[in-house]
């Protein structure tokens, strides 16, 4: 029987059977293959800082009020890096882009190893030829990151501080360099800054043994980054990175911060060097490219650069861990980040 991942309260990870689900017309079946773990996004939910466990996210006036009628425990399938075999299709019919029974497609449905979709979800998300399906899970993950290094309007020869050198920084580091930058990789972990090497940085700064802002003016002329991209989630990173650019320079805040912003102090750099903070989430493009660019062609884009060879999701993947064993794996992520990059959740 299909297993699904769920936390049932703060640290506490179960997986049980997942009930069985009647295909309905328009819909799809997917058995998965591969599921990748989030260790931003996830980790607030299993650690219990989600700000949806706290307070309700009003889409009207966009903001979160009082009440805790969102998110709750148990917190079954959550997830975001799915990849899987169709093994069933229900449709009158067919629509351009629509999978076939024994494709593999790639998609959101969580951490389970079953879905049941409208057929639209996976339209046009059949794997590229040639794709590992392991690559196939970054797909939202790499989105985050381009939407990132977008966000950031590189320009050629520019260069660009790159803060937090997990999966996203690490893709971000990629990315940036791709788009034509000069990266310096910030981490305070060696090993992460070795991979940031192999990811395209030409420099690197250990940000435990080192003034980040100052060592930022040595490597330009005392001048200063030209863009940040803090994709940690931690205040201290992102107030590094204030300090690490020049005079009117641009700061892209990717991470998902949480609780008040210890360590964060707007009254000194930010104020005196006129520094602009950029908010880059996955629920929307730069404005500016809004026009051109979307979700899908944020996926789109960041597999067909995985499917050329330009960027390689899969040297990030550090674990593939069967599902049995999610609890231990999470556990990893949350006490010991050191041991891993991306881990990935195999359904059997």
């Amino acid at each position: 029987m299909p297993q699904i991942v769920q936390f049932t309260s703060p640290r506490h990870v179960e997986v049980v059977d997942q009930p069985h689900v009647d295909l309905r017309p328009g819909q799809v079946r997917i058995r998965t293959s591969y599921s990748g773990i989030s260790a931003g996004t996830e980790l607030t939910a299993y650690r219990g800082t989600n700000p949806y466990l706290n307070r309700d996210w009003d889409a009207d006036l966009r903001l979160f009020v009082a009440g805790t009628s969102g998110l709750r425990y148990p917190i079954a399938g959550l997830g975001y890096s799915e990849v899987g075999e169709v093994v069933e299709v229900l449709a009158d019919e067919p629509a351009p882009g629509d999978p076939e029974v024994g494709q593999q497609v790639w998609g959101i449905w969580g951490h389970r190893g079953e879905a049941v979709l409208p057929l639209e979800k996976v339209r046009g998300c059949v794997l590229p030829e040639g794709l590992d399906p392991v690559a196939a899970t970054f797909a939202r993950v790499g989105a985050v990151a381009l939407n990132g290094v977008l966000a950031a309007d590189i320009h050629l020869s520019e260069v660009v501080a790159i803060f937090g050198q997990g999966v996203l920084g690490l893709l971000a580091t990629r990315l940036a360099q791709l788009s034509g930058a000069t990266v310096v990789a910030v981490d305070t972990l060696p090993s992460r800054l070795a991979k940031a090497k192999e990811y395209g940085a030409a420099h690197t700064i250990d940000a435990a043994a080192d003034d980040v802002a100052l060592a930022l003016r040595g490597l330009t002329d005392g001048r200063g980054a030209d863009v940040a991209i803090e994709i940690s989630g931690h205040y201290p990173a992102l107030h590094d990175a204030i300090r690490a650019v020049a005079v009117d320079g641009r700061v892209v805040a990717s991470g998902f911060y949480q609780g008040d912003g210890a360590g964060l102090r707007l009254g000194d750099e930010f104020h005196h060097n006129r520094v602009r903070i950029v908010s880059s989430q996955i629920g929307g493009v730069p404005p500016e490219l809004a026009g051109r660019w979307n979700q899908a062609r944020l996926n789109q884009a960041f597999l067909g650069l995985a499917q050329q060879g330009a960027v390689d999701p899969v040297g990030l993947v550090t674990h593939v861990i069967a599902v049995e064993e999610a609890a231990a794996a999470f556990a990893m992520l949350d006490h010991r980040p050191q041991e891993a990059l991306q881990v990935v959740l195999k359904f059997s």
